[in-house]
């Protein structure tokens, strides 16, 4: 019999909940679900809810809303017939997608896959600086703002999550072109020592796409996450953006993996 508690955390109380995700994060990549570095990234946003669901006190699930998506990864061994039961009064109607946790009676997703790919330590030779506030800062936002369209990152964002509970698992990187400009930035998460780390997010400016700037930001994040001890890094991105895979191709991923939402039946 469970003791079943769900708990709303506000992101200055998401250590807990980052410490279950480092402690389930394996050595090898994660086949899906969350990382701590999806909360880190979440983060940015000052009003973030995390939601911590506890089994006598002890953490068995982390997960949040992002936009019509509930993200959840569960502790090895957690009753997922529970968890389902309980997730089903937060996916109220709008919230048709479920990444990381069954839904009885939904369907996996037709329409969009996600590919897992797997980078392994290896020597890499880089032009990426690390970022290390100031202009930086500045520039690093500039390039998330230019790659992803509607973006709404912004200086203040990246304080908010740099300040957060997450912000030491951070490592960033900025490759900047000959003439000195903002080119391709990217963000990698550390779990632990020994654990995988994540890549979240990587953008190159549109106006330099193509000529290595990305691939040169993804392996100076890399290299930082297996400095700090990193066993491997993963990456996920839609089987559909076949830029961004071609990217990680470059850099050194594999793909190891293929995973579906599950999604509320029509």
């Amino acid at each position: 019999m469970t003791s079943l508690a769900r708990h709303h955390l506000s992101p200055a109380d998401t250590g807990p909940a980052l410490r279950a995700l480092g402690e389930w994060t394996s050595a090898a990549v994660p086949g899906g679900g969350l990382h701590p570095g999806d909360v880190g990234w979440l983060l940015r946003f000052h009003d973030a809810a995390v939601l911590l669901w506890t089994d006598g006190g002890i953490p068995v699930a982390v997960g949040f809303l992002d936009g019509p998506v509930l993200r959840v990864t569960a502790a090895p061994g957690a009753d997922l017939g529970a968890l389902a039961a309980d997730a089903e009064e937060v996916l109220v109607s709008g919230n048709d997608w479920s990444d990381g946790l069954p839904i009885p009676g939904w369907e996996p997703d037709q329409k969009e896959s996600w590919l897992v790919l797997s980078w392994a330590p290896r020597p890499v030779s880089s032009r990426a600086e690390t970022v290390a506030g100031g202009a930086m800062t500045s520039d690093r936002v500039l390039v998330h703002r230019a790659a992803f369209a509607g973006s709404t990152f912004t200086v203040e964002r990246h304080r908010t999550m740099m300040r957060s509970p997450a912000g030491g698992l951070a490592v960033e990187t900025l490759v900047r072109t000959p003439a000195g400009e903002p080119a391709a930035a990217a963000t990698g998460w550390f779990a632990g020592e020994g654990r995988c780390g994540l890549l979240e997010p990587v953008g190159t400016h549109p106006d330099d796409r193509g000529q290595g700037y990305g691939r040169d930001a993804v392996l100076g994040a890399c290299a930082a996450l297996v400095h700090r001890g990193a066993s491997a890094v993963a990456v996920l991105t839609p089987a559909a953006n076949e830029a961004a895979v071609a990217l990680y191709r470059s850099a050194g991923f594999t793909v190891v993996g293929e995973n579906r939402d599950w999604v509320r039946p029509r």
